[in-house]
């Protein structure tokens, strides 16, 4: 397994819909491996694909050291769809490994249920609540091409100025990242 570099807010991928996965073959296996391992070595509970660089409809989420979530440990959600959101909702803190150490409240549903598929293929309908539905509508959101900033009922000028800082890779992290992207020049021919 290896450690992949998270890409960072501004990131083209981070910005776009993901694809559904067709089939699940050796290299999607180890591809999911790699996205658990690069989530625990940056202390994350869950990751999308697309942060680290794939536009697969994928996210894995590893609770198994929360405290009453245990018994769900490591899950892969494979084209996830969530059905239902109740209209009860939380506010909660969160954050995000594609913008690194900031942490802002966000309005979620307070339960949730999701049609996915494993690793095998199986449908799966999952019905979650409190901080596990919290962290699934976060990973959801990504594969949508939606940040948790873009959630935050009333986004603060310090946090606009925490994104440029993020996009221009002047934000350092303690884990790995892609490097700047490179912005084609755009003028005349």
């Amino acid at each position: 397994m290896a450690i992949l570099p998270i890409t960072q807010y501004g990131d083209e991928v981070l910005n776009k819909k993901t694809v559904p996965v067709d089939k699940v073959d050796a290299g999607l296996i180890e591809f999911i491996g790699d996205m658990f391992e690069t989530m625990n070595n940056a202390d994350g509970v869950g990751l999308a694909a697309n942060q680290v660089g794939s536009n697969k409809s994928i996210f894995v989420i590893d609770v198994s050291e929360v405290k009453g979530l245990e018994h769900y440990g490591k899950v892969t959600f494979i084209n996830p769809k969530i059905t239902k959101r109740s209209e009860d909702t939380c506010n909660g803190e969160e954050g995000c490994l594609s913008i690194p150490y900031l942490r802002a409240e966000v309005k979620r549903s307070k339960t949730i249920t999701i049609v996915y598929n494993d690793i095998q293929m199986n449908k799966i309908e999952l019905e979650a609540s409190d901080f596990f539905a919290r962290v699934i509508q976060h990973e959801y959101d990504h594969l949508q091409g939606i940040y948790f900033t873009d959630r935050v009922e009333t986004p603060q000028k310090s946090i606009k100025d925490y994104l440029v800082q993020v996009k221009n890779r002047e934000i350092e992290c303690d884990y790995p990242i892609t490097p700047k992207p490179i912005v084609k020049y755009k003028g005349h021919k």
